[in-house]
C-alpha cells in the first residue's frame, strides 16, 4: 500500500475538501472540476483553476451543488446565505475606496522654478483623467478587484482601438490566463509570453463544432515586415514582404534599422536607446478534435490553426504591435511569496469556518421547523383516533388521565442561532473584517473614537498588505496606457513624454474632517507643510477638491486681491507681507500706489498663475 504525498503549494488549504483532493488521487474531482482537467490545460494548472471554480461556487451559493456531485442529493440540503458574498463585497469596496484619482507628479507645483515641468506633468495628468472617463476606468477596476479578491488574482488587457482612438481597458476571469513563467527565475519576473485561453462551446445552427480560442502576447526579437495572405491550404497567414530584386531580400518595417551583425533595432518614442525587441499578438482557433497526443495551451499545433483578423483585414498570426511590453497585467489580491506568481483569495483561511457556518445554518433551518409548528402528544382520548390537527382553535377530548405534552425545541434553536454569530465573529477574525467594517457593531456600543481606531487596526494592515500587491500593477496600467496612446499617434499626445503616473485609492474608514482641516491648518500655518502636500490631504480625506491644482491656483488668487485691497487701505507693506505670510521688505516702499500692477487673467476673475497653460493646457 503506497504512502498518501501531502502536497503544500499556493492551494493546498483546500486539501481539506475530499472533492478537491480526491482520496485516491490526491488530485481534484475530475467530475467536478472537468475543465481542469481538459486535455490542452497544463497540469501545473489543474489545482489553479479547480480553486477557482470551489471559490466562484461560494461566492454564487453554490457549493452545496458542487458538492453534491460526491457526496449525494444530501449536499444539496445545506443552506447557504451569501456569508462569503459578503466578506468579498466588503473588502473590495475597502481596497477600491470611496474613490479613485489619477496624478502625476509635479502637476500640483506652482513654483515659477518648475513651470515647464508642472506644464507637461498637469498636461499628462489631465489626458490620463479624460482616458479614464471615457474608458470607465472605476467600473473596470470594480470588475477585476471582484475576481482578485474573490479568486486571488485579476487580469487587465490593454489594446489600441483605431476606431475610437484611445487604448481600450477589458477584464479577463483569471481562469483564462496562462502565463508562461520560467522554470529557473522569478515568479513575480513579468513572463515574456502569456496565453488567454478558453473553449468554445459546439454550435449546431451554424454548423461549429465545440473550438479553442487562445490569444497569444508574445515578447520576441523583431524580425523583417510581413503582410497578411494565404498558404497552400487556403488559411489566412502572415507572409514576409520581399522585394522584386533577384534574388529577393526581405523588407524591413518603416523606421527600422539593420545593424551590421544582422539585427533589426527600432527606436521606440518612449525609450532613450533602440530596442531589439517587439511584441507580436496571435488570435487563433482550433477544432477540439484535432487537438489530440502530449499538447497543452503552449504548444498547440499551429498548422491547425484558423487565425482570425482585425478591424483593418490584418491577420492576427505574429501580428507586429510595434510595442516593447506585453500589454497584459495580472494583479495578484496578496504578495506573492517569493518565487510564487499567484495571489491568494481573501476566503482562503477561512473557509472552513464558512462550512461550519452553512452547517450551523443548515441545523438551525430544521430546528425552527420543529419550534415554530411543535410536536404535541396527546394520551386520554376518548375517540381512539392516533393523528390530530393541531392547529389554532382545535379542541381535544381528553378521558379522566388524559394529558397533552408538547415538547419546546427553542432552547436548541437559541443555541444554534448564538453559535452562527460565534462562528460569522470567528470568520471575520480570521479575514480581518472587524464588526465596525461589516456594518455588524451598534454604534452606541463604542465607547470613543479611540477605541473605534484601534478596533480598525487589523483591517488597516489588511488593505496596506493588499494596495501594496497592487501599487505596482496601477503604474504599469497607466505607463501602457500613456505608451498605447503615443504609439497609436494620437495628436493630443504629440511630443508628450510619458511620466510615472499613480493611482490614489480614497480612503475606506470614515474620516474626521473637522480633526483632519485643524491638522492641515495648524501644519501649514507652521510652515511644516506646503499648500500642495496640504491641499492633498485634504482631497484624501473626502474634500470635494477635484483638482487640487486648480484649487490652489483660486486659492492664491483669491490671497493677492485681499492683499492688493489691503494694501490700499492701508497703505502698510509690513501689514501686507504678514497677510502673504512672506517677511517685510528690509527698506520701506512706497503707498500702495506704487505696487506693481496685479496681472489679470482673461476672464478677469484673478491674477494670472504661474504654469498658466495656452490652449494645450485646456486652462
Amino acid at each position: 500500500m503506497g504512502l498518501k504525498s501531502v502536497v503544500i503549494d499556493a492551494w493546498s488549504w483546500l486539501n481539506y475538501k475530499p472533492i478537491y483532493s480526491d482520496p485516491s488521487l490526491g488530485m481534484p474531482n475530475r467530475r467536478a472540476f472537468s475543465e481542469a482537467h481538459a486535455s490542452w490545460v497544463p497540469a501545473a494548472d489543474e489545482r489553479r483553476l479547480s480553486a477557482y471554480k470551489l471559490l466562484a461556487a461560494y461566492d454564487n451559493n453554490q457549493a452545496a451543488e458542487l458538492a453534491e456531485i460526491r457526496d449525494g442529493a444530501s449536499a444539496r440540503e445545506r443552506r447557504e446565505f451569501g456569508d462569503p458574498s459578503m466578506f468579498i463585497e466588503t473588502l473590495v469596496s475597502h481596497v477600491m475606496g470611496r474613490e479613485q484619482h489619477i496624478t502625476a507628479p509635479g502637476a500640483e507645483q506652482t513654483d515659477t522654478a518648475d513651470e515647464t515641468e508642472a506644464a507637461a506633468a498637469d498636461r499628462v495628468q489631465e489626458l490620463l483623467r479624460e482616458w479614464a472617463d471615457d474608458e470607465l476606468l472605476p467600473m473596470r477596476m470594480l470588475q477585476c478587484e471582484r475576481k482578485a479578491v474573490g479568486l486571488g488574482d485579476g487580469v487587465y488587457l490593454l489594446y489600441w482601438d483605431p476606431d475610437k482612438q484611445r487604448p481600450r481597458l477589458r477584464t479577463y476571469d483569471p481562469g483564462f490566463y496562462f502565463p508562461v513563467l520560467p522554470e529557473d527565475g522569478d515568479g513575480a519576473d513579468f513572463p515574456e509570453r502569456v496565453h488567454l485561453a478558453w473553449e468554445l462551446p459546439e454550435d449546431p445552427k451554424r454548423g461549429l463544432k465545440a473550438r479553442l480560442r487562445r490569444i497569444t502576447y508574445e515578447m520576441d526579437w523583431i524580425r523583417p515586415a510581413t503582410a497578411s495572405g494565404v498558404d497552400q491550404q487556403g488559411r489566412a497567414v502572415r507572409a514576409p514582404v520581399t522585394t522584386e530584386a533577384t534574388p529577393p531580400t526581405p523588407v524591413v518595417g518603416a523606421g527600422d534599422q539593420v545593424d551590421a551583425q544582422g539585427g533589426i533595432s527600432r527606436q521606440y518614442a518612449w525609450n532613450d536607446r533602440p530596442s531589439y525587441r517587439t511584441c507580436y499578438l496571435t488570435d487563433a482557433t482550433w477544432e477540439l478534435g484535432d487537438l489530440k497526443g502530449a499538447v497543452d495551451v503552449d504548444s498547440l499545433p499551429m498548422d491547425r490553426a484558423v487565425f482570425a483578423s482585425n478591424g483593418a483585414g490584418e491577420v492576427l498570426d505574429h501580428l507586429d504591435l510595434y510595442i516593447d511590453f506585453i500589454p497584459v497585467i495580472h494583479t495578484p489580491n496578496t504578495v506573492p511569496p517569493a518565487e510564487e506568481h499567484w495571489g491568494q483569495s481573501s476566503l482562503a483561511k477561512a473557509l472552513q469556518a464558512f462550512d461550519e457556518l452553512a452547517s450551523t445554518d443548515t441545523d438551525s433551518a430544521r430546528a425552527s421547523a420543529t419550534t415554530g409548528l411543535p410536536m404535541v402528544g396527546i394520551s386520554g382520548v376518548t375517540d381512539g383516533r392516533q393523528q390530530y390537527a393541531v392547529g389554532p382553535g382545535a379542541m381535544f377530548t381528553l378521558g379522566e388521565n388524559g394529558k397533552l405534552t408538547t415538547v419546546d425545541t427553542s432552547p436548541a434553536l437559541r443555541e444554534l442561532r448564538e453559535h452562527g454569530h460565534d462562528l460569522a465573529d470567528r470568520a471575520a477574525n480570521v479575514v480581518r473584517l472587524p464588526a465596525v467594517s461589516l456594518g455588524t457593531m451598534d454604534p452606541s456600543k463604542v465607547p470613543s473614537g479611540y477605541a473605534l481606531q484601534l478596533s480598525l487596526g487589523p483591517l488597516d494592515s489588511l488593505i496596506a498588505g493588499m494596495r501594496l500587491a497592487r501599487a505596482h500593477k496601477d503604474m504599469l496600467l497607466l505607463r501602457f496606457v500613456q505608451r498605447l496612446f503615443i504609439a497609436g499617434q494620437h495628436p493630443d499626445w504629440a511630443g508628450v513624454t510619458p511620466l510615472p503616473a499613480k493611482l490614489v485609492r480614497g480612503p475606506y474608514t470614515p474620516t474626521d474632517k473637522a480633526a483632519i482641516l485643524e491638522q492641515v491648518t495648524t501644519a501649514y500655518q507652521a510652515k511644516v507643510i506646503s499648500l500642495e502636500t496640504a491641499i492633498r490631504m485634504l482631497a484624501e480625506a473626502g474634500w470635494p477638491i477635484e483638482d487640487a491644482e486648480k484649487e490652489i491656483e483660486q486659492i492664491q488668487a483669491r490671497s493677492f486681491e485681499q492683499a492688493r485691497l489691503l494694501a490700499d487701505a492701508l497703505g502698510n507693506p509690513e501689514e501686507v507681507a504678514k497677510f502673504l505670510g512672506r517677511q517685510a521688505p528690509a527698506e520701506p516702499v512706497a503707498p500702495a500706489v506704487q505696487l506693481p500692477a496685479v496681472p489679470v487673467n482673461d476672464q478677469g476673475n484673478g491674477p494670472a498663475q504661474h504654469g498658466q497653460r495656452g490652449s494645450g493646457g485646456n486652462k
